[in-house]
């Protein structure tokens, strides 16, 4: 009727307004509209990934430190946090999301700006602010893992430069190369939620700044964590929030996204049990932080394949988490002699590697039709996975080195005097203490 109206009122041919009116439905539903039920599900998963940093992870590296230095190891995730949420808003998200320059680096504008709460990520469906929150939480965590390395003796003005500067050198870049368009994701890296972005890149960049700092002054001694029961709550604070990092990762609320959730709680289980074993083989005890330290390993190993792989790949990958990591902290650094003080390069560094090229292996594409690894028939990804992460160990290294060194100078120094060291960072970067017993 509407039609015939608007025939008699124009005087065109029914048949023309008939067109006119079928191509401007087809443009309706070809243009993006929002999807509440993925916005509220990324909502959500935004919300798990920011309690990961300033709660599980501040409690599992808080309590592996000792008593007189619990409140300074907690800060220092706190804190990654907020210099991420403030770099992020800054400056941080157009680097990383920004209009691809030449394949390197992003960039539309500072502050957000231009950005309309109207606006949807190129997925579609969900805002394009919720996607920038989302990330944020991302850089947050990342540089927060770093800070496990160099715990009990860094001063805590440098971290504080250090995080600021790292975010943008660092982090924001490889986010670009991997996710925003860059020369990896062009390459075919597979990355679904951070094995190189994350986990590979705060566990180099930790390595480096702990052989840059040096050893803590009785490094080699007994040193006791201050509370296993902190340690293990936060691991589990933490593997409550990778269900947010993992499935929050396909941005919508779908097939993928579920997957992605079995498969991260299926890794982290058994690599936690093939810890377990392997510890009981060699030390003849179960102990909790072993099983805290495993869970955290296989959760690191999954995340790039956790959008990728079925529940088969994810128990390989986990199992082997568990292996690798266990070594990588009671064998590579007691074979090298560094200073890692609470093993994040041999959790999250070493795991990360595995978990990245165990990605070009597993990735089944009945489950993702974006990943074909080895198994299905393609045996490139493997090396197209490697390439992801030397290229990744390479630039964080020499940019975190680079960094550090800049970060100590504008703070006078890194390192906190040995008499500060030996008193403990609580009372005397914060005048306070963890623990005020009477």
């Amino acid at each position: 009727m509407r039609s015939k109206l608007l025939a008699l009122a124009t005087m065109l041919p029914l048949s023309t307004l008939w067109a006119a009116e079928e191509a401007a439905a087809e443009a309706a539903e070809a243009a993006p509209t929002l999807d509440v039920g993925n916005t509220a599900w990324v909502l959500t998963a935004t919300a798990l990934v920011m309690f990961m940093t300033p709660a599980g992870l501040a409690l599992f590296y808080g309590g592996m430190a000792r008593s007189k230095n619990l409140l300074n190891t907690i800060a220092m995730s706190v804190m990654g946090y907020i210099v991420a949420s403030i770099v992020w808003v800054v400056c941080g998200y157009t680097l990383a999301f920004g209009t691809d320059i030449s394949g390197v680096i992003g960039f539309d504008s500072f502050f957000l700006s231009g950005i309309k709460v109207t606006d949807l990520w190129a997925t579609g469906n969900i805002p394009v602010l919720l996607f920038a929150a989302f990330q944020m939480t991302f850089a947050g965590i990342t540089v927060a893992l770093a800070s496990g390395a160099v715990i009990e003796r860094l001063k805590f003005s440098t971290w504080i430069v250090f995080a600021a500067l790292w975010i943008i050198a660092c982090y924001a870049p490889i986010a670009h190369w991997v996710w925003g368009g860059g020369f990896l994701s062009a390459d075919g890296v597979l990355d679904f939620a951070g094995g190189t972005v994350v986990h590979i890149n705060a566990g180099v960049a930790g390595l480096v700044m702990a052989l840059m700092l040096g050893k803590r002054s009785d490094y080699g001694k007994a040193m006791f964590p201050s509370s296993v029961t902190l340690t293990v709550l936060g691991a589990s604070m933490l593997w409550f929030g990778w269900f947010g990092f993992n499935a929050g990762s396909e941005l919508g609320a779908d097939g993928i996204a579920a997957s992605a959730f079995l498969v991260t709680n299926t890794a982290a289980a058994v690599a936690a049990f093939s810890w377990m074993l392997v510890e009981y083989v060699t030390y003849k005890k179960f102990t909790l932080l072993g099983i805290a330290s495993g869970i955290v390993a296989g959760l690191v190993a999954i995340t790039p394949a956790a959008g990728f792989v079925d529940t088969t790949g994810a128990l390989v990958i986990g199992v082997v988490a568990g292996i690798v990591a266990f070594y990588g902290v009671n064998g590579l650094k007691k074979a090298l002699k560094y200073d890692d003080s609470l093993d994040a390069f041999g959790i999250h560094g070493v795991a990360g590697i595995w978990g990245a090229i165990a990605t070009g292996i597993f990735a089944n594409p009945e489950v993702n039709e974006l990943g074909t690894g080895l198994l299905y028939g393609n045996a490139g990804q493997v090396l197209v996975q490697v390439e992801g992460v030397v290229v990744t160990i390479i630039y964080t290294a020499i940019v975190t080195a680079v960094v550090f060194k800049i970060a100590s100078i504008l703070t006078g120094g890194a390192r906190v005097s040995a008499e500060a060291e030996s008193q403990g960072l609580d009372e005397v970067e914060h005048g306070e203490k963890a623990f005020n017993l009477r």
